[in-house]
């Protein structure tokens, strides 16, 4: 395995690093076959390594060991290593320290993390576009958030002047850093609501809250016991008519490797009535992938009548 490929990408990434979130190296997009296992981000201060696969272990020593280098003369002083391929993932401060409230920021917007306890860290950069898009469509809007996990979405529209923003996930404990997120970045809590819903069980209460302008729908491909993309989209989809107000935006979101962005096309068009496929959202330059297919996509439908 070339370690330069690793070097170089990274190197190249990092020439203009400030406090923002920045990929380093996605080997997750498949351009480099032999480093599919492997991430490198920049989260202001922390170099931040996950590995996805149990490579060899002086594979992964060797990527320590550049990452150690690299940080001596880069605005890192701390490593995070992220093990994901162990069960309930190992993670570990390899060099430096972590501060009691770490955060991720993105366009100025400050997200809470958790670099340790848990698997994900409570922010994915990958949506930045998708986030961006949703600011710029905000302005005097009733948006609905589903599988909203810690509000990203919610923030970006408040910020872009959205009147009410209606958060839903089942995973309490992902509100409660929503809620913590809109309180770091000083947005009031007036018109925004955070609902530990199974979205699949509750769409009366959705219903009732409607219509909405917006409506976002980022769900996990898979969840077990809660959601699965290949039967459970299109329950989602066929409800969009009764969520939804005459010229409402949706921005639907997949991001399975397993699924083409014709999975969602077509749903829209066998299961609605008036919801036209405008664009497919680019990803960012920096989670490029070798099949474009294969990789996040944030589609975006209007409401037509």
């Amino acid at each position: 395995m070339d370690l330069n490929i690793v070097k170089k990408e990274v190197e190249q990434n990092a020439q203009n690093l400030n406090e923002e979130f920045q990929r380093l190296f996605h080997g997750r997009g498949g351009l480099w076959e032999e480093w599919r296992f492997l991430t490198i981000d920049s989260i202001d201060h922390i170099l931040l390594i996950q590995f996805f696969y149990d490579a060899p272990q002086e594979i992964q020593q060797s990527i320590i060991n550049f990452a150690k280098d690299f940080i001596k003369t880069s605005r890192h002083d701390t490593i995070v290593v992220k093990h994901r391929y162990i069960r309930g993932c190992k993670n570990e401060i390899i060099c430096g320290e972590l501060k009691e409230n770490e955060v991720a920021i993105e366009n100025g917007i400050k997200f809470s993390i958790n670099l340790l306890e848990n698997q994900n860290i409570g922010y994915f950069g990958d949506m930045k576009n998708g986030r961006s898009f949703i600011e710029n469509i905000s302005k005097g809007k009733k948006v609905l958030n589903l599988f909203s996990y810690t509000c990203g979405f919610s923030l970006f529209a408040k910020r872009g002047g959205a009147t009410e923003v209606v958060n839903v996930d089942m995973a309490k404990r992902a509100l409660a850093t929503g809620m913590k997120n809109h309180a770091l970045n000083n947005i009031s809590p007036q018109g925004i609501s955070f609902l530990p819903y199974n979205i699949l069980r509750s769409f009366p209460k959705l219903i009732r809250k409607a219509p909405y302008d917006i409506i976002i729908i980022d769900p996990p491909t898979f969840q077990k016991g809660s959601f699965e993309a290949t039967k459970d989209y299109q329950k989602i989809i066929q409800k969009l008519p009764q969520l939804a107000s005459d010229d409402a935006t949706v921005l639907a979101c997949l991001n399975s490797p397993d699924l083409d962005e014709t999975f969602l096309i077509e749903q829209f068009e066998e299961l609605t009535n008036g919801f036209k496929f405008q664009k497919r959202l680019p990803n960012l330059p920096t989670f490029k992938s070798l099949d474009e297919a294969r990789s996040l996509k944030n589609l975006v439908f209007k409401r037509e009548n």
